[in-house]
């Protein structure tokens, strides 16, 4: 026996995708892990699946909930996984066969405390087998390793926020938990409070992970008032990363600044009537804005197009918001 992996899967009224993504953990070269499935209060037939599923293997352990949110479901998976190792994996997402001995393999050569891979996206099987297909075909497994500090840079700047398609080693994560009460943004402040104490993170040149583009997942939903959480996840990084290293806080004010206009966009989708009745987030949307740009450089540091938007949306909110719903709709 190798050492174990734990795989934590929280669902929510998942019964069109979690069997495939069960199955594609089960199905995976390594075979020392267990199966922690956290049902979160499901509505339709997700529970039905859950029990039927543990019937069916001996490494399942099944968790309910009462729809508490995803942080909540993750945290309560790792509270009751057993593994030397940890990964985190969305129900409606699927794996390729080698990933996990792929992560494992690179951890341990490297003696680092994470290990991550590149993922695809997919919208329908075709996609998925083609694309799955094409990344176990590919032999491009080449390894980047990054310090503590490069890892921080990249969290910052957005450029790797998921907490998905990495496993980890448990003592890393330790007493760190995810921030409940957020719809958005909880894997990158996870992944911020576990940085300061880790040492080494690796990384494959392999896409192994399938992120399946759920029409109606978190980011693809009309505007609601959780969206918010967008701009308070992005203040509450910075924070962070200003306490890890003050340099920071430029970069990170700039990703705050393109959270703040993208839950501003959000807002533009809606109704002229719907964008009324929100008035209150579009306050705070301003406010925050012209808080934020007061972090001399961080505007400095955006691209042009978000340059002219943010001018445009600080001096006439209602007709930029009017402007940019005509636009999208337009396309």
């Amino acid at each position: 026996m190798g050492a174990l992996i734990s795989v934590i899967v929280p669902v929510y009224n998942g019964q069109d995708c979690l069997i495939n993504c069960i199955e594609s953990i089960q199905q995976q070269t390594y075979p020392d892990k267990e199966i922690i499935l956290v049902d979160d209060g499901s509505t339709d037939h997700t529970g039905e699946i859950c029990r039927d599923l543990l019937e069916r293997y001996d490494n399942i352990r099944l968790i309910s909930l009462k729809d508490e949110g995803v942080s909540v479901a993750r945290n309560a998976g790792i509270e009751k996984s057993g593994g030397e190792y940890l990964m985190f994996v969305d129900a409606d997402d699927r794996l390729c066969p080698q990933m996990i001995q792929s992560l494992y393999d690179a951890l341990i050569r490297t003696s680092s405390d994470v290990a991550g891979c590149g993922f695809f996206s997919w919208g329908n099987e075709e996609e998925w087998e083609g694309m799955g297909r094409k990344a176990e075909e590919g032999d491009s497994r080449g390894l980047c390793i990054f310090q503590r500090d490069e890892l921080f840079e990249q969290v910052v700047e957005g450029k790797d926020t998921r907490c998905w398609a990495k496993l980890y080693k448990r003592k890393i994560i330790g007493e760190h938990r995810f921030r409940q009460g957020l719809t958005i943004g909880e894997d990158m402040l996870f992944l911020l409070d576990i940085l300061p104490d880790v040492r080494k993170v690796v990384t494959i040149d392999w896409k192994g992970y399938g992120y399946y583009r759920n029409p109606i997942g978190a980011m693809n939903r009309k505007f609601t008032p959780a969206y918010m959480d967008q701009i308070t996840c992005w203040e509450m990084a910075r924070d962070l990363a200003v306490q890890m290293d003050y340099s920071m806080r430029v970069r990170a004010t700039e990703r705050l600044l393109v959270a703040i206009m993208l839950v501003a966009g959000k807002l533009a989708f809606l109704s002229g009537a719907e964008r009324g009745a929100h008035g209150d987030d579009i306050q705070v949307c301003l406010e925050k804005l012209r808080e934020n740009l007061q972090v001399k450089g961080a505007y400095e540091r955006l691209p042009k197009g978000y340059k002219r938007k943010i001018k445009l949306f600080t001096k006439a909110p209602g007709f930029y918001l009017w402007l940019y719903h005509f636009r999208k709709y337009l396309k």
